[in-house]
């Protein structure tokens, strides 16, 4: 459902919910666990231009109605667009992009640690709260918990944020050494770079005491010692000899935080965070007097810098001209832009009030015009004497497969703004 350009204006919080219910700062974290099969939600689009969901999703062999996830509760904020990408799994496609790059993560582990690391890539991405954020110690006042950027199927359910949201269950069924690999959600802008689901993997780790104390180091620093060499490896597999740094960072979850930047095409590029667990996951969890490192990377962040794809919304496409491109096992394919559409763009500008999110308004654009809409940018702001204040925001729209009419935008653009 669309919000008109005053429903903006006066945009309360209680309203806030049941507006998302109709329709991220970052937070890179490196149950409901059950086996998530390929079948996903598919939909059409009806003439007035609304998704209609035709099937269910079937997790673990139980099915999953629509219902269970876009539900009609004050706090639900899941709309059919998200929906519909639960159980597409580009993940476990071997001869795509995504699966490709998984893959060659799993072939590198596999040499170096002789397959110690269990591996899990079906885990459902319906989790509590409590998994999403308590149990990897996300402060309770932390912005990534906010309606803003969490997709909440009710008050005590998400959809992931991060694959760490299985980490403390992990643990605790005694797993030391793991590799999660799913995808994740987070409502976010709207450019080449930044979509609603995308993929993560997370790697961890457990050292006991008899590892560290003869190497003469103390257990936070032997394990970031190997964190980094573990990590180090990684780059190089996946891009030759290049240049690294380490940037120390901030993480709720580990202590000491880094992220490895790598000099590639003749700049610096973030590659990953990472950290040494910090202890109290480790005690809530079954493992007393063990150390632990952890990392999480962006799957979709890496493969369109492996494989030279310019917008992330083509991972998504079903269009043969992408799909055919790729081939399973082959790292060094680059991607052959196969159109170049040229864009529409429309403006829009209204008056906001305190409870307003470029978010929010994200998310009504992508619910009338789905992955048409390849960018949403603030061009202006004003502020007028009585303190009230308008913004100006441009909408790029564009399809990656076909030229798009004057007339189709013109009709997004109203379904938009009313």
């Amino acid at each position: 459902m669309a919000l008109s350009i005053a429903q903006f204006t006066f945009f309360t919080r209680a309203a806030s919910s049941s507006f998302l219910h109709r329709t991220n700062a970052r937070f890179n974290h490196f149950t409901f666990s059950t086996p998530f099969s390929t079948a996903a939600a598919t939909c059409t689009r009806k003439k007035n231009g609304r998704l209609s969901v035709l099937s269910a999703l079937e997790l673990g062999g139980v099915k999953i109605a629509r219902d269970d996830v876009v539900r009609d509760d004050p706090t639900n904020n899941v709309p059919d667009s998200i929906f519909s990408k639960l159980g597409m799994q580009l993940h476990k496609r071997n001869q795509h992009p995504i699966g490709i790059l998984k893959n060659a993560i799993y072939e590198y582990f596999d040499a170096s640690y002789s397959t110690k690391f269990d591996k899990f890539d079906d885990l459902c991405p319906l989790v509590s709260v409590k998994q999403n954020f308590d149990d990897v110690l996300v402060p309770a006042d932390h912005i990534s918990r906010s309606y803003n950027d969490t997709y909440y199927v009710d008050s005590g359910t998400v959809l992931r944020c991060h694959t760490s949201a299985h980490q403390a269950e992990l643990l605790r069924d005694g797993h030391t050494h793991f590799l999660v690999t799913g995808d994740v959600y987070r409502r976010d802008s709207i450019d080449s770079t930044h979509y609603p689901v995308f993929h993560q993997m997370e790697g961890f780790r457990v050292f006991s005491p008899k590892e560290w104390e003869a190497s003469g180091l103390d257990g936070t620093s032997y394990a970031a010692e190997d964190l980094k060499k573990c990590l180090e490896g990684l780059a190089r597999h996946l891009f030759g000899a290049v240049e690294m740094r380490w940037i120390d960072a901030y993480f709720p979850f580990t202590n000491p935080s880094f992220e490895l930047e790598i000099y590639f095409q003749e700049k610096w590029m973030e590659v990953l965070g990472c950290g040494v667990t910090e202890q109290e996951i480790l005690r809530n969890n079954g493992q007393l007097d063990s150390v632990a490192w952890a990392f999480g990377l962006g799957l979709e962040r890496l493969a369109m810098v492996l494989f030279d794809i310019p917008d992330i919304r083509l991972f998504w496409t079903t269009d043969e001209r992408f799909t055919s491109q790729f081939t399973k096992g082959k790292m060094g394919i680059k991607f052959k832009p196969f159109s170049k559409f040229p864009p529409c763009y429309k403006d829009m500008s209204f008056w906001i009030n305190e409870s307003f999110t470029e978010n929010n308004l994200c998310e009504v654009v992508r619910g009338v015009a789905g992955d048409l809409a390849e960018e949403v940018q603030l061009i202006d702001n004003f502020t007028n004497k009585k303190g009230m204040t308008s913004h100006c925001y441009r909408i790029a729209y564009r399809s990656m497969e076909r030229s798009l009419t004057d007339e189709e935008i013109n009709e997004l653009q109203v379904r938009v703004t009313v």
